[in-house]
């Protein structure tokens, strides 16, 4: 074949690839824009108006006012940053905890990986319904243990304004760390056995082999994670609003569940009706929020990069 024949079959098949590589992607591409991008543009639209569902009033400055005056929503930023704190620094050791623990050659881990990961494909909903089950002050499942260990009176888990985040950080911890757990065994995987065994010969022990060799190895997945988590814990809502609706007090209320309450409307804020105007423009200021903890955590990891 000639060099010009040549050049017109490459041709050929980089449109072909092209063709093809449009095809697999388009369905993708038609979903972002449905799911993702048309409603973040329709939530713009009504930034400026009082809108119930039913007519929009046009009320200029009037929303941006209101959300700098609106302490319960500075407030509910407040306990997601709270929130997320105490989720992360739980469920991220107890998932790495787990991880090396359950990638050992024993029999049986795979039973507990199954366990573990068991409550990440619970509903948010059923989680804190059972939950609700679990710290209910008068017959619930924890008390009747503390009780039966000696505790004088029941604690007030979920009407308590001192212990209601700490019920709703065990219930997140619970759902979520099996998820953490298996990226973490999935990196352990990838990390050749001659490196440990070339530990084990020049004598280090468990924890040794642990912070000079699996977690230095496991950074990158570690970064995701990080990231994965830190997302997921300012965007939690649904078994918030089940176990506790925010209560007591909108002391677990986070920044998610009180714009939750704004577009469909809840007793919990006083509301009538549904204000979907002024949740667009909440729910515009948490993104902003979100992106703003993203990029921070980015420029920090890649520092720590850097020094490492």
């Amino acid at each position: 074949m000639s060099n010009k024949g040549m050049k017109k079959q490459v041709k050929k098949e980089d449109r072909r690839d092209r063709i093809s590589a449009i095809l697999m992607l388009s369905p993708v591409v038609f979903l972002l824009l449905i799911c993702s991008i048309y409603p973040f543009l329709w939530m713009f639209r009504y930034v400026c108006y009082d809108y119930n569902g039913f007519s929009a009033t046009f009320t200029g400055a009037r929303n941006f006012t209101r959300m700098i005056s609106d302490t319960t929503f500075w407030s509910s930023v407040g306990h997601t940053f709270e929130y997320a704190f105490y989720k992360l620094v739980f469920i991220i050791p107890l998932a790495l905890i787990c991880a090396v623990l359950l990638n050992q050659k024993i029999k049986g881990t795979s039973v507990f990986r199954a366990i573990y990961f068991m409550p990440t494909v619970i509903s948010s909903s059923i989680s804190g319904m059972i939950f609700t089950f679990i710290f209910a002050t008068q017959n619930g499942i924890l008390n009747g243990i503390l009780m039966a260990l000696g505790m004088g009176a029941p604690v007030q888990w979920l009407t308590s304004p001192d212990h209601v985040m700490t019920a709703v950080t065990v219930l997140a911890v619970w759902g979520g760390f099996g998820n953490y757990m298996l990226y973490f065994i999935t990196g352990m995987n990838v990390i050749s056995e001659d490196v440990y065994e070339a530990a084990k010969i020049d004598g280090a022990n468990g924890v040794q082999t642990f912070f000079k060799i699996t977690l230095p190895m496991l950074s990158p997945i570690l970064k995701v994670v990080l990231m994965l988590a830190i997302t997921g814990a300012f965007k939690d809502y649904e078994a918030i609003m089940v176990l506790t609706q925010g209560g007591p007090g909108n002391r677990s209320m986070v920044m998610f569940l009180y714009i939750y309450n704004m577009i469909f409307g809840s007793g919990l804020t006083n509301m009538t009706q549904p204000q979907i105007g002024y949740g667009a423009l909440l729910s515009v200021v948490a993104a902003i929020i979100v992106g703003l903890v993203t990029i921070a955590y980015q420029r920090i990891a890649r520092r720590l990069d850097d020094v490492m």
